[in-house]
């Protein structure tokens, strides 16, 4: 069975957070995450397997921040083409018979235009050249998530659409305001997913910023406006900070009643994003 074929008969459960993991593992605050591909692999690996063997179908790959683009930014030096190679690797050799590999790509940390100086060509080129690396190394799906610009979640789709026919699926990240529910860049979610489809997004939906019981009434909004299939991937709740600790307050428990709420609403995939772990996930498929 393949990857769209198993949403339309049963629904697919997505892996939860990789940064909190990551942290959890003495991943200090100021280093990109993503050099763990290539300096600790091994820790990779044992996350992506704990998900698995949790009941996750779906690895996100450790490459949320690895466009060439964004590493030679943020001053690395290292390859970016072998952290990339790296990162799927680590998630294949924990995927077992029947599970998938999703190349993870995340924003540039770079404003478009009119509102910032990155032209969206460019843009569209500097995604293309990541998910150039993640379709060489075997990614069975690519997922583009926590965007808040419509116009950039759409070149990063343009952009793999260049390189791969594998399906894409696209989330984006809203607020909560008084008039409904919003990106940062004023993107509303109905309008929003309406274009991701029309562009060729496989599954369209939302990530982070909001608890799992937020996200429900999100999840209708964003479920009534288009016809493909939806995922959803709450947070654990909103951060609180105690000392150098930021802690999430969801328990297993109540984030997969919630989650099982969005699945009854006909959200065929269901995921965790910042505090979840495979407790969360080991109660979603339960």
């Amino acid at each position: 069975m393949d990857l769209m074929e198993k949403i339309a008969a049963g629904g697919l459960i997505f892996d939860g957070a990789m940064g909190s993991m990551l942290f959890a593992e003495g991943l200090s605050g100021g280093k990109p995450s993503e050099l763990w591909n290539i300096e600790q692999p091994e820790t990779i690996e044992k996350i992506h397997r704990a998900y698995f063997d949790a009941g996750a179908d779906v690895a996100t790959t450790n490459t949320f921040g690895a466009t060439p683009f964004k590493l030679e930014k943020s001053g690395i030096t290292a390859d970016a083409g072998e952290i990339n190679r790296s990162g799927v690797e680590a998630a294949r050799r924990a995927a077992g018979p029947g599970n998938f590999v999703a190349g993870d790509i995340g924003p540039l940390g770079e404003m478009l235009r009119p509102a910032g100086m990155l032209d969206p060509e460019q843009a569209v080129d500097h995604f293309a050249r990541q998910a150039a690396i993640l379709e060489e190394a075997g990614v069975d799906l690519f997922i583009i998530e926590t965007f808040f610009d419509l116009n950039e979640i759409l070149a990063a789709l343009q952009g793999i659409k260049k390189v791969s026919g594998k399906p894409v699926f696209a989330t984006m990240t809203f607020q909560k305001k008084a008039k409904g529910f919003f990106t940062l860049m004023g993107n509303s979610p109905g309008d929003s997913m309406k274009r991701l489809v029309d562009c060729g997004a496989s599954v369209v939906g939302a990530n982070c910023s909001l608890a799992s019981d937020t996200m429900i009434t999100l999840a209708q909004k964003i479920r009534e406006s288009v016809d493909s299939p939806v995922i959803i991937q709450p947070n654990a709740g909103a951060p609180e900070s105690i000392g150098d600790i930021i802690r999430y307050p969801e328990t297993a428990s109540f984030f997969a009643e919630n989650i099982a709420k969005i699945k009854a609403l006909g959200v065929e995939v269901v995921g965790g994003c910042c505090g979840t772990t495979p407790d969360f996930i080991r109660e979603i498929a339960s």
